[in-house]
């Protein structure tokens, strides 16, 4: 472009840029760019968790091994914790309280024991995944990848950890004249789906930890509260056949009973479907669809703010 001056000669002028007068937003869409630990859509979010699935089960597994690394007992506390639990319940609610009402000590024994270590399951998952991301700071802010993958490999460390202490229940079972036979099967989609609904209760737990530090602090009381109403140590239909039907019906329907007692039916033979309540299978794969898709999405959905401070 030319224009003429006072003294006739000709001036040149530079031509105008191609990005003159383009906005930052216009700017970024010409050239590609985009937010810097912007949320990906949800399809995009899942195939990066299923690339880093190597790193998910890596990381559960170192976990688990540093667990007790420092105890001269190791690994053997995985299985002696719950073993511990386990007696002095028995002291307490089975012979102080007699809370074995209507079960016999053959029955009760192996139902308290199976009863604590699938709660102690969904309540170490839950406990895990509320410091996920509060406890792993230095890990979320110094690399890049799906956050999601913390609080799954947390929940699958418990799972590992359970795994290792279902030996022990095993043997408590054939210690008490329970031995294996075709029931014994239904263990597997019992953990499948105990272990789905664990993880989108981690998820959830996990943004609400990253947000509120101190729910660390108030997670034991909640879990505690929910051990007492989920039947660990007693019956609930044996138990409250005295009180109104609703309050038995609430406390069984819970997802915690649910695992609990699809378990005892699998493992002991004189725990029959009578102590289950009705479509307990369809109860069982409901919560683990809802809590596990339900959480995946609730944690996606803040995965730009997780470790902005």
């Amino acid at each position: 472009m030319s224009e003429t001056t006072h003294d006739a000669t000709v001036a040149v002028s530079a031509p105008a840029a191609p990005d003159e007068g383009l906005t930052a937003r216009e700017l970024a869409a010409k050239y590609g760019l985009s937010v810097s630990g912007a949320r990906p859509s949800l399809i995009e979010y899942v195939r990066q968790l299923w690339d880093r699935r190597h790193f998910i089960l890596a990381f559960s597994r170192a976990k688990l091994t540093a667990q007790y690394s420092q105890a001269k007992l190791g690994q053997l506390w995985q299985v002696a914790t719950p073993l511990l639990n386990a007696a002095v319940y028995f002291f307490i609610f089975g012979l102080l309280l007699e809370a074995d009402r209507g079960l016999p000590r053959e029955v009760y024994i192996p139902f308290l024991v199976t009863g604590v270590f699938v709660f102690t399951f969904t309540q170490s998952s839950v406990m895990a995944g509320v410091r996920a991301i509060s406890g792993n700071l230095g890990l979320v802010r110094a690399l890049h990848f799906p956050r999601a993958s913390l609080p799954i490999s947390f929940a699958l460390q418990q799972l590992q950890q359970l795994l290792f202490s279902m030996i022990v229940l095993f043997a408590v079972a054939v210690g008490f004249g329970h031995y294996p036979d075709l029931s014994w099967v239904l263990i597997v989609p019992v953990l499948v789906l105990q272990f789905c609904f664990n993880t989108g209760l981690a998820l959830i737990m996990a943004r609400a930890g990253a947000k509120t530090p101190d729910l660390a602090q108030l997670m034991p009381f909640v879990m505690r509260t929910w051990m007492y109403a989920s039947g660990v140590m007693f019956s609930i239909p044996i138990f409250l056949k005295d009180k109104p039907d609703w309050i038995a019906n609430i406390l069984q329907w819970n997802p915690a009973a649910i695992y609990m007692d699809l378990m005892r039916f699998a493992l002991i033979d004189d725990y029959g479907s009578e102590y289950l309540p009705d479509h307990v299978w369809a109860a069982a794969g409901g919560w683990a669809v809802l809590f596990a898709l339900g959480g995946f999405v609730y944690f996606w959905k803040a995965e730009e703010r997780y470790g902005r401070g």
